[in-house]
């Protein structure tokens, strides 16, 4: 007779996939317009427009069906980073998408209405946990091929380093003109992520606690 085990709720694994279920079945937001609220959390953004190397993505979520990634992120409160016990709420997760709303519009071949997001406000200690569990489950573009998008302006006297993929397939960015350029052009990049989409695996379930689990 086969063994059994017995259903956890509280266990690790199965407290981030609540997270991350809870996150998937939220309120699709158009990037342009995200209202102001308070707290830290996780969100994924979605694309759904007209860039040639991300039309597999553009089918997947045409229509506002959201099904396909490119990006996942989080922001945690800033008290959590430095180890406080009673982290100040903020609009840390606010700000992070607002960050990202200004990379998108100044990027010359992306356009803004083009993008979605989810987001949920959560407890800072299930944040990393919620995130890690979507990125595994989608391998989004954005957190794989093309990475960069998250970064922030090294500031002066630190512009040595490499000039992001993301801002090479999407120039725009004037703090990742100043970085040492790649050998690698907008073109191959640009293949690179024909040839992921065309292959990559999409879920079907936006579920991640199954009854064999």
């Amino acid at each position: 007779m086969a063994d059994i085990l017995p259903f956890n709720p509280l266990d690790k694994k199965n407290l981030g996939a609540s997270v991350a279920e809870a996150l998937l079945a939220g309120k699709v937001h158009p990037m342009s317009s995200i209202p102001q609220f308070l707290g830290a959390g996780v969100y994924v953004i979605y694309y759904a427009g007209d860039f040639g190397p991300y039309a597999e993505l553009s089918r997947r979520n045409h229509e506002g069906r959201a099904v396909a990634p490119i990006y996942i992120g989080k922001a945690v409160s800033a008290g959590a980073r430095k180890g406080l016990a009673n982290p100040s709420v903020g609009r840390s997760l606010y700000n992070r998408l607002s960050e990202h709303v200004e990379s998108l519009r100044a990027a010359k071949n992306l356009k803004i209405d083009d993008f979605h997001c989810r987001y949920l406000v959560v407890d800072d200690i299930w944040i990393p946990l919620g995130e890690s569990l979507l990125i595994a489950r989608y391998a989004p573009l954005w957190n794989t091929v093309v990475d960069g998008f998250g970064n922030h302006d090294p500031g002066a006297g630190r512009y040595q380093g490499l000039c992001p993929r993301w801002d090479v397939l999407h120039p725009g960015r004037a703090w990742a003109a100043k970085c040492k350029q790649r050998s690698e052009t907008q073109d191959q990049i640009a293949l690179e992520v024909a040839n992921y989409l065309a292959i990559a695996p999409y879920p079907t379930s936006d579920r991640f606690i199954s009854p064999e689990d």
